[in-house]
């Protein structure tokens, strides 16, 4: 591998973690299509599963820990992990570039849910289906893209959950998608030694970012911050389309 590749890749790596250490959010949606732009959708994400996992682990440790979240929404991991299992296939199976395009719209979908309030009453009213719909495609989507948020942003905000059970479910059932992508991967000898090195060298990447990041987080305005996130997100989004358009 090119050295300015790596670098490359690096340096994405350290602004999604910086940009998740400020705002609490962002990482696999900003890292996974900025390298997306570079590569094929799943080398994009089999570069990001390790550092996500790291990320997923500080993210829960914050609110609590990973063996409270996991005994407090395993049912909605478990799905979201059936979910992954399909999504990941599917993904192994094609890698089609036509998923490039399915995260830039998950990507829109993510920004227009932050503008709207979405009102879907039946959740709140009927939990373990809702849980099992929303939880499985979450995982379908990311398996196939990375970015669950769009799927999750609905299902929490609409059964009322708090920071702390948002922040907990959400990374819980990223954890448990990157585990078992992990494990796909490497069934299929598609994670090799070289991809393992190249995330697990990520992980001080990642943890200064963070670091850094909440250090950082005090200083910034967040609506001006999340606001710009929000442009850098419609950009990448729109480069996804017109590159696979043309």
């Amino acid at each position: 591998m090119e050295l300015e590749f790596l670098l490359l890749i690096s340096a994405i790596i350290f602004f999604a973690s910086l940009i998740h250490g400020s705002i609490g959010f962002g990482f696999p949606m900003i890292s996974t299509p900025l390298i997306a732009l570079y590569t094929d959708i799943q080398t994009a994400i089999i570069y990001t599963l390790v550092p996500t996992l790291l990320v997923n682990i500080i993210s829960i440790s914050s609110e609590g820990t990973l063996k409270e979240a996991f005994k407090r929404f395993w049912p909605l991991a478990i799905y979201s992990g059936f979910g992954s299992i399909l999504g990941t296939i599917i993904l192994i199976s094609f890698n089609s570039e036509f998923f490039k395009l399915l995260l830039a719209f998950a990507i829109l979908s993510y920004l227009a849910l932050d503008m709207v309030k979405v009102e879907i009453s039946w959740i709140k009213e009927n939990p373990k289906l809702s849980q099992a719909i929303f939880g499985s495609l979450a995982g379908l989507l990311g398996g196939l893209t990375n970015a669950m948020a769009p799927i999750l942003i609905v299902y929490t905000l609409e059964s009322k959950f708090t920071k702390k059970e948002i922040i907990q479910a959400s990374n819980i059932c990223f954890f448990v998608g990157k585990v078992i992508q992990i494990i796909l991967f490497t069934i299929i000898s598609t994670f090799t030694f070289k991809e393992v090195g190249i995330s697990f060298i990520s992980l001080l990447t990642v943890a200064c970012a963070l670091f850094i990041g909440v250090r950082l987080k005090k200083y910034i305005n967040p609506k001006i911050y999340k606001n710009i996130i929000k442009m850098l997100l419609l950009c990448i989004s729109m480069i996804l389309i017109i590159k696979y358009f043309n």
